[in-house]
């Protein structure tokens, strides 16, 4: 049977072929340790798992749901955003759940480009970017971020590449992953007037603000980003719920009715109860995220060890739930990532899967306690 020839542009997701590698080689026997993914190991709230098993007990709560989500998760996001990010959204018009982010950067792709169209990635960055380009057979052109400008976005390459191409959308992500940098509010306030003055649309995706970060923002809160940006994010971070997916689009009510279009021919709204439950964590004050980033703190104390053993270099101020470190005393990240998988049966992300410029790194995920993490350091060092 012939595959379609939209599957011809993406390969299987790296993590989906490296976890199978992993637990071959733990049906060996190895006592592989994966520091790899960034899938929360710590619960969601007890009042969270309350709202889900009373609503899972109501009958009626079974049904389909609505494609634009229920009143009161949307209602629950618009008052997260106020009170979190000082951000305002109307929950009938500027709101979308989404079965997670990473529905939504397909949808919204799907939404708005297409073959011939040209789209702007960053360099590192998210891999799915490039491969839900692909799938519409939009071409994406990659923008380079560097350890040299804390990996600000390089305005005038943009602007240029803009012009040139007649780019018709841009991703950015901030903090960004890998790396764990913050985009300035100048840096973005410059590309929002480039995107509004070229009709650019600006993809934000946004689900690691809240750990590890004093400031967590939303950058639709910047003036006139409403006009050309969407926002997505996701409590999967945020509210150890990486499983439940549970995410969301923001934006203003054009982008929110585009996106619905295609996705209400794709899926249905999500389980009710999840979707209440989804709306109980949004009420969680900022007790909730300190404790959750005391763990956090905790854990990348020993992760600053572990890349210290391996001679990598990093920096401190870093956002978010990874690492993200330079290789010193190998050929590049992929080399160190098999030597340490191989030899000392610990698992951490070769760099490179996020781009070019990550060729040279790796990312520890500090989603593993403090035991896991102190396991993966004697092994290294021994």
């Amino acid at each position: 049977m012939q595959v379609a020839k939209r599957l011809e542009t993406v390969n299987e997701y790296y993590f989906s072929t490296k976890l199978r590698e992993i637990e071959t080689l733990r049906t060996q026997g190895k006592p592989i340790i994966n520091l790899g993914i960034g899938s929360p190991d710590l619960p969601p709230a007890p009042a969270v798992l309350t709202a889900l098993t009373n609503a899972a007990a109501q009958p009626q709560n079974h049904a389909y749901q609505g494609y634009k989500g229920n009143q009161i998760l949307r209602q629950a996001i618009a008052n997260f955003y106020n009170a979190h990010y000082n951000v305002a959204l109307n929950p009938n018009t500027d709101i979308l759940p989404l079965l997670g982010s990473k529905e939504g950067i397909m949808h919204i792709c799907m939404s708005y480009f297409e073959q011939g169209d040209y789209v702007l990635i960053p360099n590192p960055g998210y891999p799915t970017y490039s491969s839900a380009l692909a799938l519409t057979g939009a071409t994406a052109i990659s923008y380079n971020l560097t350890a040299e400008t804390n990996y600000q976005l390089p305005i005038a390459a943009i602007e240029a590449e803009i012009i040139n191409k007649k780019v018709k959308g841009i991703f950015i992500n901030s903090p960004h992953m890998p790396t764990g940098s913050e985009l300035l509010n100048n840096n973005v306030e410059a590309l929002i007037e480039i995107c509004i003055k070229h009709n650019v649309l600006i993809i934000h995706d946004n689900p690691y603000s809240f750990i590890l970060n004093n400031n967590p923002k939303s950058l639709l809160g910047l003036q006139h980003a409403n006009q050309v940006m969407i926002e997505l994010n996701s409590l999967s971070k945020s509210h150890n719920m990486a499983g439940w997916r549970v995410g969301m689009a923001c934006g203003k009510q054009a982008f929110i009715d585009t996106i619905l279009r295609f996705k209400s021919n794709m899926d249905s709204g999500m389980f009710l109860p999840v979707q209440l439950a989804a709306a109980e964590a949004l009420k969680l004050n900022t007790d909730w995220f300190n404790a959750l980033n005391k763990i956090y703190e905790q854990r990348r104390l020993i992760a600053y060890q572990i890349f210290d053993a391996l001679k990598v270099a990093y920096h401190k101020n870093q956002i978010g739930m990874f690492l993200w470190g330079q290789v010193t005393n190998a050929k590049d990240g992929y080399t160190l990532s098999d030597e340490i998988l191989y030899t000392k049966n610990v698992f951490i992300t070769p760099g490179g899967i996020f781009g070019s410029n990550g060729n040279n790194y790796i990312r520890l995920s500090l989603c593993s306690n403090q035991t896991t993490l102190q396991q993966a350091l004697i092994q290294i060092t021994h």
